[in-house]
């Protein structure tokens, strides 16, 4: 199953890197940049979320939120984050391994990880933007604020 522009963002509940479970219809009222990544501690993921934390979400409106979803277990993304000073919610598809990465169609399922999809989730829950990289292709973080201001 892939999620379309147009159609409701599948919910979910999942743990950040602090364990704290993160509910997405909890964030209703609030536009969503919800970016899949493969694996922490990788290069290319690497390079990907330190420009988020540096270029994109410290500018962000106050009603905009960015989770960053992998397959890494929260003890992992913690590490990542604490090395990394990642302070925008990681959250862990670890169990049951990628469901949430499978409902938005964006799980590599031969390699058992998340392929770099991005969704653009406005207040209501729509998807109203999405781009789906290969593993090894980084995204741009252009396209994001085009999409957000759009929406």
């Amino acid at each position: 199953m892939t999620v379309e522009v147009g159609q409701r963002a599948p919910d979910f509940a999942l743990k950040d890197q602090h364990g704290v479970p993160v509910r997405l219809s909890d964030l209703r009222g609030r536009r969503v940049v919800l970016v899949f990544y493969p694996l922490s501690f990788s290069p290319v993921c690497h390079g990907e979320l330190a420009a988020i934390r540096d270029g994109f979400a410290g500018s962000l409106p106050a009603d905009v939120q960015v989770l960053a979803v992998s397959v890494d277990s929260m003890f992992t993304q913690r590490a990542w984050a604490d090395q990394e000073n990642f302070t925008f919610p990681l959250l862990s598809d670890f169990w049951p391994h990628g469901e949430v990465a499978r409902a938005y169609g964006v799980l590599d399922e031969d390699r058992g990880l998340a392929l770099r999809g991005t969704f653009v989730i406005d207040a209501e829950g729509v998807v109203r933007w999405k781009v789906v990289n290969p593993i090894g292709s980084a995204r741009d973080l252009d396209e994001y604020r085009k999409a957000l201001a759009a929406v």
